[in-house]
């Protein structure tokens, strides 16, 4: 395992640090060591340098990927010593916006790798570094191995699609979401309140296989419009009560089921109260989970939550628009492995 660290975007922090180790789990990985925590880094460990790559692609709520180097004399010998492999490199300090022209450190790196041989370049560097403080109060170095596209979410936002509706959750927690999930290309995936789809979206671009159920069939209609859009395929959408109806393929197992629950009561089941209906709905699918499956469920944060079966992982409230919070809980159910 190679470990590394997460650079935190600060949004929703508590969901950001769940999303990245969830992440790594994903592709193999697990978390890196509480002792090497540095402030607004996450410490995760993954097979190989690709992982790391990958990990980018996947997060929504970060910056950077990054690697320690090797400096048991200190950053600056460090920074000398990737200066012999040649080529151009920019140094920076994590969590300032400048390019560090009057942080010492920051400059004495720079002069290192420029003895060393190589060449600064804040432009367009072939190689990015890092400096932090760690929690021994010194100095450390990482190179930055991965960026994370903080420009694409936005491409997906709800007013740039073909179907739209006031309220949708946006695509960064919906990603953020589907991580903590741990979806990976091939796995089944539930929505039982499918509404405009923007959770089966991210799911599909990660490579999950897709389900939905809305007793809507306006929502139906508009997810499959949504999902065409952002190039993605579902493998069955169905319209009913998702206590009822069951897809072409009754024996289907899930891996993961991740839904936003709909707002107020509901007007379909006689006036019972909604928690009522998210319990039944989440007990009759994660019937179908595969043993170590998730659930991913966002409620109306306050009292009143339902009461789901399986080992609550992670809970916390989230800031969705600027007058709504929404809970995020993550489940998994009994079971020693995940399988699809």
């Amino acid at each position: 395992m190679i470990p590394g660290f997460v650079e935190l975007s600060r949004e929703s922090l508590a969901l950001a640090e769940a999303e990245a180790v969830s992440s790594a789990e994903a592709l193999g990985g697990r978390a890196g060591s509480l002792e090497e925590a540095i402030d607004g880094l996450v410490a995760v460990e993954l097979p190989d340098l690709s992982s790391f790559r990958a990990l980018a692609e996947r997060l929504a709520l970060a910056r950077r990927c990054l690697v320690p180097l090797p400096a048991p004399d200190g950053p600056v010998s460090a920074a000398h010593r990737e200066g012999g492999q040649g080529g151009t490199a920019a140094f920076r300090r994590l969590g300032q916006p400048s390019g560090g022209g009057v942080d010492a450190g920051v400059l004495a790196c720079g002069r290192a790798f420029k003895s060393g041989g190589g060449a600064i370049d804040l432009g367009r560097p072939s190689r990015k570094f890092w400096l932090a403080e760690g929690p021994d109060r010194m100095d450390h170095l990482f190179e930055e191995v991965a960026a994370i596209d903080r420009v694409a979410p936005t491409r997906r936002r709800m007013p740039l699609l073909p179907f739209r509706r006031p309220v949708s959750l946006p695509p960064k927690l919906a990603r953020a979401a589907v991580n903590l999930a741990r979806v990976v290309p091939g796995e089944a995936v539930l929505d039982p309140f499918l509404g405009t789809g923007a959770l089966l979206a991210e799911a599909g671009l990660l490579g999950g296989r897709l389900y939905g159920i809305d007793r809507d069939p306006a929502m139906v209609r508009g997810s499959l419009q949504n999902l065409a859009y952002l190039g993605v395929g579902a493998e069955e959408l169905l319209v009913g009560d998702a206590r009822e109806v069951d897809f072409s393929d009754e024996t289907v197992r899930f891996t993961s089921v991740v839904t936003d629950a709909p707002y107020g009561r509901s007007s379909s089941t006689g006036g019972e109260f909604l928690t009522d209906l998210i319990e039944q709905v989440i007990r009759r699918w994660s019937e179908r989970l595969v043993p170590g499956g998730r659930i991913l469920l966002i409620t109306p944060a306050g009292p009143g939550a339902p009461v789901i079966r399986g080992t609550l992982r992670f809970r916390v409230p989230v800031r969705v628009h600027r007058s709504l919070t929404r809970e995020f809980r993550l489940y998994e159910r009994a079971g020693a492995t995940r399988s699809s």
